[in-house]
């Protein structure tokens, strides 16, 4: 027995280019006796509560939450979450009961987003439900992309038009470090495909920033707002996503101002080591490069990418030499077939985007400049976090 009443609770997305209202997600609750809203995840993630219950719950909270979409503005869309686990159940053909229901509220289904809640079961299944739905006019978006059960494959063979990132791998990678990396990788990934991200538990400044970092269309979270049984006004976040958004643009453009400082630097130190490196770049006549802490390495390649010079590499505050690359060609890799194409034909310093080095595991930059008549390549990797 379910105890309390099924209702809709919803939880607005906000546009990242207005600051306005665009949607919302319903999300399932039951209104205690006392007036208490409790959430049904608990249920729905039960193995104990009886499939034909969840079911009957279901269909009674989406239809409340269609019911109550008539007094949103007409220009907002709704989310509302799908289990395949029910579309395996399902006849050859036989009517979608989330598009009857929709038929039956009169809610036309281009206003509604289809969130597929998980990616078990039969891809041919799921591929088919997503054409049912895109033949009748609504979206479909996958949750907790980038969680374990959300494979690559799945994603690539549905083609969802919305991808809602995984809450729990987002707020990590939020706060840096490896999965940062990922996160961004599945944001450009799903760019690269059509996608709009939805950025979702978003709570504090921080994981805001970097959900317009990773190209969030939009985002959802306690930032803004809880779910309610009331709807917002439209407007009603506009000037605290001004705010918001206006303070990652400060930092962003303080990091393009360290950046043009860092530029500068270079600068000065490729003068200094531009006679060194044309002499002969022996060890022993090194400069002394104290102001330049955050310098990690220093070599030289030809025009092809081939590496001409052991690299001299700093650690325990003094220089060691390593001629174990000697020879390898980097032409290959991103950062420096940018360098040679930027640096041949500007003939100026170039630097690269921040990457993780293979060899440190650290986070570097790649700066370089030709020199001797543009014969050699003078490199040097920098310690990021050293900036």
């Amino acid at each position: 027995m379910i105890a309390g009443q099924p209702l809709a609770c919803f939880q607005p997305f906000i546009d990242t280019a207005t600051g306005r209202i665009a949607g919302v997600e319903a999300l399932g609750r039951l209104r205690q006796s006392d007036g208490q809203l409790l959430s049904v995840g608990p249920l729905f993630a039960d193995p104990k509560t009886p499939a034909t219950a969840l079911r009957q719950l279901d269909r009674e909270i989406r239809g409340d939450a269609l019911q109550r979409l008539h007094e949103a503005p007409g220009d907002w869309f709704m989310s509302l979450n799908i289990s395949p686990r029910w579309v395996n159940r399902l006849r050859p053909q036989q009517p979608l009961p989330s598009l009857k229901q929709l038929q039956q509220h009169g809610i036309p289904a281009e206003r509604i987003v289809f969130e597929i809640t998980e990616l078990n079961g039969n891809t041919q299944r799921l591929s088919d439900l997503v054409a049912r739905y895109r033949e009748a006019g609504a979206r479909v978006a996958i949750d907790d992309f980038g969680a374990g059960h959300s494979q690559l494959d799945r994603v690539l063979a549905l083609q969802p038009d919305i991808l809602k990132l995984d809450m729990r791998l987002f707020k990590d990678a939020a706060k840096g470090g490896p999965s940062g990396d990922v996160v961004k990788a599945l944001a450009q990934m799903a760019e690269r495909t059509g996608c709009w991200i939805i950025a979702e538990g978003v709570e504090t400044a921080a994981e805001l920033e970097f959900a317009l970092e990773c190209g969030a269309r939009y985002v959802q979270g306690f930032l803004f707002a809880r779910g309610e049984l009331a709807f917002f006004a439209s407007d009603a976040f506009v000037q605290q996503f001004a705010q918001l958004r206006d303070q990652y643009v400060q930092h962003k453009l303080a990091e393009r101002t360290r950046l043009m400082r860092l530029r500068d630097q270079l600068a000065v130190l490729m003068t200094i080591l531009k006679p060194w490196a044309e002499a002969g770049a022996q060890p022993h006549l090194l400069p002394t490069l104290s102001a330049f802490p955050w310098l990690r390495r220093l070599y030289q390649c030809d025009r092809q990418g081939t590496q001409l010079t052991a690299n001299l590499n700093w650690q325990g505050n003094r220089w060691h030499e390593d001629a174990s690359y000697l020879g390898h060609n980097w032409s290959w890799r991103p950062y420096f077939y940018q360098l040679l194409a930027e640096g041949q034909e500007q003939k100026r310093l170039t630097l690269s985007a921040t990457y993780r080095d293979a060899t440190t595991n650290q986070y570097c930059l790649t700066a370089g400049q030709f020199i001797a008549n543009g014969q050699r390549l003078l490199l040097l990797d920098i310690d990021a976090a050293g900036l």
